[in-house]
């Protein structure tokens, strides 16, 4: 008998320093069909690399989910009477001129209500509702992108969320229900920070730093060049104290953004931070998770976006795919859009 073909879904994660693409199919469970990863030379090189990396490896789909990031997008967590969708619906409009610095016409609006228990300041007559707003320009060149590389997209996410949705797929089942998680993905050019507990978000930030910061601290403290400072933050070698001490100041600073997140979180909320799960190209950088867990005060570590997942080896680079997975946490999630429409 033959079988039905599976469903397929690509996750686009088109970042400041690199395009990574995964498809994920669902057979018993989540299947990584493709994957592709390539080098971003400047802004103006991604439409050609979004191609080429659709172009040099096998995906078996043209839908595609993709995502947004940066100052254009805003997330808002409010509490807002209890209602019915539809009238959720109705109300958020006007709520959200409230709380976003554009015209509202201007911007493309989406809301969710959700619950957690024992959540602190909201009443029974309240609800916790979720609040995102991007600039519209911002998602029709998306999709005029989309278009252009023949794909077919299902929707546009946010980056922080879809780090959420990669969490929740690859490790969310083992996580107590008590359990707070800070997701805290190190970008080239910004940090996204989504406080979990229960698979639920509670709490994002974007940071506007991130790896190249590192960099360019290298670089400028020991008189490299860019792409020699580069290859010194990820693979220092005899070099290492040498690196650790100039990007020192560097690391300090964005930690410091990060534990002012969840100084705010834990003072408003009354919770504590159990853990911090890196992730991220700058991630990678020698000696940052035992800085980070002292700076932190708290266990900090690696995780695998990826998780057990199966792998098409005859259709995947996994040598390729396993030197990236820090890299691959917003791919994933929004690949994982799957299970939905499996």
């Amino acid at each position: 008998m033959q079988m039905r073909r599976a469903k397929s879904l690509i996750g686009l994660d088109i970042g400041t320093s690199s395009v990574k693409a995964i498809e994920m199919s669902w057979h018993n469970g989540p299947v990584i069909t493709g994957f592709g990863y390539a080098d971003l030379p400047s802004p103006d090189a991604v439409p050609d690399t979004v191609l080429s990396v659709l172009r040099d490896n096998e995906f078996r789909s043209r839908r595609v989910v993709t995502s947004v990031s940066g100052k254009s997008v805003i997330v808002r967590y409010l509490t807002m009477f209890r209602m019915s969708p539809e009238d959720l619906r109705n109300a958020i409009r006007y709520e959200a001129d409230k709380y976003i610095p554009f015209d509202v016409d201007e911007v493309v609006l989406d809301c969710q209500p959700f619950e957690v228990e024992g959540f602190a300041n909201v009443a029974s007559n309240e609800m916790r509702v979720l609040l995102v707003a991007c600039k519209r320009a911002i998602i029709d060149e998306q999709l005029r992108l989309l278009a252009a590389a023949g794909l077919h997209p299902e929707l546009v996410d946010v980056d922080v969320f879809a780090i959420g949705n990669a969490f929740e797929l690859a490790v969310g089942a083992a996580q107590s229900a008590e359990q707070v998680s800070a997701l805290v993905d190190i970008g080239a050019s910004k940090t996204s920070v989504n406080l979990m507990r229960a698979n639920t978000s509670l709490f994002t930030r974007e940071i506007h730093t991130g790896g190249a910061t590192f960099t360019t601290a290298i670089a400028n403290r020991l008189g490299l060049k860019h792409a020699e400072a580069e290859a010194l933050k990820m693979n220092p070698g005899e070099d290492y104290e040498r690196a650790r001490q100039a990007v020192s100041p560097a690391v300090d600073d964005l930690a410091a953004e990060v534990r002012l997140s969840f100084e705010y979180f834990e003072n408003q909320f009354d919770l504590g931070i159990d853990e911090v799960l890196l992730s991220g190209g700058g991630s990678r950088l020698a000696g940052l998770e035992q800085d980070l867990s002292r700076i932190f005060d708290r266990p900090t570590m690696g995780w695998d976006p990826t998780g057990d997942f199966a792998i098409a080896a005859g259709s995947v680079d996994v040598d390729l795919l396993r030197e990236h997975v820090p890299e691959l946490a917003v791919a994933v999630g929004l690949a994982s859009r799957i299970q939905g429409q499996r």
